[in-house]
């Protein structure tokens, strides 16, 4: 009766007996196999892709999408001809250059990702004189940008007041309506409306645009002397300040980011009950040439990144993952129907084998 061969030690070529017919032949498994038939990986390649499409569009877009978290933010606005009262003199001055800076300080709420707490103060002041100063803390949602009415809030140390609406941002992708934007010198949100498109700084932007009528300031009532008002009597009189205002912000609309801003400001301190005006504050406060360029940046770069995954990357993934699984599928199709074609009929099927000298 003739030996099995046996495996040499040193062949590393595992020895496996062939199943049909007990003999022995050496059996490769790993690169080669992939060569003869790659359809598996494609498949998988193709569902990997898939899989990471949906998950950058549905998932990590939407984390990214938000508000960022820790916020450090100048916002600059510069009027070189403005006009104002100086109240140490009572006296007018004109052509003089006015800043009105907002400083922002943001981080996120402990416990509660989707909030942040901004520390906001905006001084209004020439290079020489502070004109006037607010400080506010506002409870941002990082999904929609509005206020929050919790956890603290106040304007000028004012507690019982209620935010609301936009407090910088625009959510990212919103749509060209028009948002409700807080003001804090009158504590309310009028309306901004959508007043076009506009290009700034090479970067396509919304124009949005806010009217507020005269209002009177609430909390802004103060001694006066009545000669300042020009009211025919001595001594002094009550009065409060009253704000026109018309507020413009172009927004880049993917990232919802501010790229410029204007403020047209008219403040005036009136008598509350004899009728006596002054203007306080007349100023076309715009934010400077370099601010916007710094701001545009940044919002494009946004931009870019956010349709990067909500666009242009799972749109990629997913034209290279569904022909690879249809390639993957038809390739494993074709040669396992080959194979079957090819193979002789085996013992276990049941046909008999041709007779010796047939």
């Amino acid at each position: 009766m003739p030996r099995r061969p046996t495996a040499d030690p040193e062949d590393p070529v595992p020895f496996q007996p062939d199943e049909g017919t007990g003999s022995g032949r050496p059996t490769r498994e790993g690169p080669g196999a992939l060569r003869r038939n790659p359809g598996p990986a494609l498949v998988a390649l193709g569902a990997f892709c898939a899989t990471l499409a949906l998950l950058l569009r549905f998932y990590v877009y939407g984390q990214l999408a938000v508000l960022p978290g820790g916020i450090e933010l100048e916002l600059p606005l510069v009027d070189e001809s403005a006009s104002y009262l100086d109240t140490s003199t009572w006296k007018t001055v004109e052509e003089a250059e006015v800043r009105r800076t907002t400083t922002i300080d943001g981080t996120v709420r402990p416990g509660d990702s989707g909030g942040a707490t901004w520390e906001i103060s905006v001084d209004t002041a020439t290079p020489d004189t502070m004109l006037d100063h607010t400080d506010r803390r506002v409870i941002v949602d990082r999904s929609t940008g509005r206020a929050v009415n919790c956890c603290g809030e106040h304007v000028a140390g004012d507690r019982a007041v209620r935010q609301a609406g936009l407090v910088l941002y625009w959510p990212a992708g919103a749509a060209d309506r028009e948002h409700t934007f807080y003001d804090a010198d009158i504590r309310a949100a009028p309306r901004m409306v959508f007043d076009g498109h506009e290009d700034i700084a090479g970067v396509p932007t919304r124009r949005y645009v806010q009217q507020i009528e005269s209002t009177q300031i609430p909390d802004s009532a103060r001694q006066v002397p009545a000669s300042a008002l020009d009211l025919e009597r001595s001594g002094t009189v009550e009065a409060s300040r009253w704000l026109e205002l018309r507020r413009t912000y172009w927004v880049e609309p993917v990232s919802g980011y501010l790229v410029r801003a204007v403020e047209e400001r008219r403040e005036t301190l009136r008598a509350e009950d004899r009728g006596g005006e002054r203007v306080l504050l007349d100023a076309e406060l715009a934010m400077p040439d370099r601010s916007v360029a710094a701001y545009a940046e940044r919002a494009e770069n946004r931009a870019r990144l956010l349709s990067a995954l909500r666009a242009w990357v799972p749109i990629g993934l997913g034209a290279v993952g569904g022909p690879l699984v249809l390639v993957g599928l038809a390739w494993s199709f074709v040669r396992d129907r080959r194979a079957a074609m090819a193979d002789p009929p085996s013992a276990e099927s049941g046909e008999p084998e041709p007779a010796a000298g047939e």
